[in-house]
């Protein structure tokens, strides 16, 4: 493992402390209690993401739309929301030092993240033990939200939910005799093949399933078994720049099989392959008009970004809103009442242009996963149904 942990806390908002009152705007979820407070309404979050390593492209993105929920909210809640940043690197080993650090740490009362399924699961019991809510942007696997972990909550769908719609997409429309699905040995990837490959199979699909390692960086000889039926490859990675080396691999090698991939593959500049396809738990920001003004200020402040961030500007939203209804209630934010406050969020709409509501386990209410088409300029098109 390379790299350190960084941690650095960020102040944002307004400079100076203010009141928590009702005269403050409406929260979608209730702290309990009752009155109002003119106590400061001072609390530290946390926001666990791989800010450095090979995805931080992504990393960085999901901290920018944190910053810039925390800023938008403590100007409309009178609220002085804190960030204290955990680097992560998208490695499970890492993401559990970053939460001990988190879980010790009493002024830090939620946390935004992690990124990665992986990383859910190895600091899912830490949480849980010490009370702390997390709220992921981006982790699909569907066994975090067994019951297992009840801290834990995420504002985007599950995997369940979005092989079986990739499955039958691809053979709706795409129509593949035969394919390649392959994993990269993490949980978000063998979550998704275990959810597809039934689908594939019982349409009678023939099915190579194939797995590398997210490490690997030639896939010459994965390639090489892509037959002449083989028409459709399915690569539901978190690495981008592997799946864009792969797509090299296949024109150095003179074979047309389309690629399909997920989430961790939505990333503009990165990959690029022409004719390929990309679903992903969060949608397009910049083509929701409700957004245009929260799209333009994060690409005039930090530059082009994908699906990634906004997810992350939701769940820092709604524990933002958790920590000012506790204050309006005339309580101080802790783990527990921002936990309860988490429990009852019903958000009639979101930046993700759909409501936010969690059910007991924590499952978004009615997720759903949107699907791209990547054109020959490297612009990827929204494809309806």
């Amino acid at each position: 493992m390379k790299g350190t942990v960084v941690i650095a806390a960020t102040a944002l908002g307004a400079l100076a402390l203010a009141a928590c009152s009702s005269s403050g705007s409406s929260s979608s979820a209730s702290g309990g209690g009752g009155g109002s407070s003119t106590q400061a309404c001072v609390a530290s979050i946390g926001m666990e993401g791989p800010l450095t390593g090979p995805v931080a492209n992504l990393g960085q993105e999901q901290l920018h739309f944190a910053q810039l929920a925390v800023s938008q909210d403590n100007t409309a809640n009178k609220t002085k929301i804190s960030i204290v940043q955990g680097d992560t690197q998208l490695n499970p080993a890492q993401a559990t030092t970053v939460t001990q650090q988190f879980t010790s740490n009493s002024k830090i009362v939620a946390v935004a993240g992690p990124a990665g399924s992986q990383e859910v699961e190895a600091v899912g019991p830490l949480m849980a033990r010490a009370g702390l809510p997390f709220i992921t942007g981006s982790a699909t696997a569907a066994a975090l939200t067994t019951g297992k972990y009840p801290t834990f909550f995420r504002v985007v769908s599950k995997d369940s939910v979005q092989g079986p719609q990739d499955a039958k997409y691809i053979i709706d429309n795409l129509h593949p005799k035969a394919l390649m699905i392959v994993d990269d040995q993490e949980s978000y990837s063998t979550g998704l093949v275990a959810a597809m490959t039934p689908v594939f199979q019982a349409a009678g699909i023939k099915v190579d399933h194939e797995s590398v390692s997210q490490k690997l960086t030639d896939f010459s000889s994965l390639v090489a078994k892509v037959t002449p039926s083989t028409s459709v490859v399915v690569l539901p990675w978190q690495v981008a720049a592997n799946a864009q080396q792969f797509g090299r691999n296949l024109a150095q090698q003179h074979k047309k099989a389309v690629i399909f991939g997920t989430d961790g593959l939505f990333s503009p500049g990165t990959f690029s392959i022409n004719g390929s396809y990309v679903s992903s738990f969060g949608p397009d920001i910049t083509a929701i008009a409700s957004d245009s003004a929260i799209a333009a200020q994060a690409k005039a402040k930090y530059g082009a970004f994908g699906t990634f961030g906004p997810p992350v500007f939701a769940a820092t939203h709604v524990i933002d809103e958790a920590i000012a209804s506790v204050c309006k209630a005339g309580q101080t934010p802790s783990r527990a009442n921002v936990l309860a406050a988490i429990k009852k969020t019903d958000e009639p709409d979101s930046i993700l242009g759909q409501p936010i509501k969690f059910d007991a386990h924590g499952d978004l209410v009615n997720g759903k996963f949107f699907l791209f088409k990547i054109d020959s300029a490297g612009k990827y098109q929204l494809t309806p149904g």
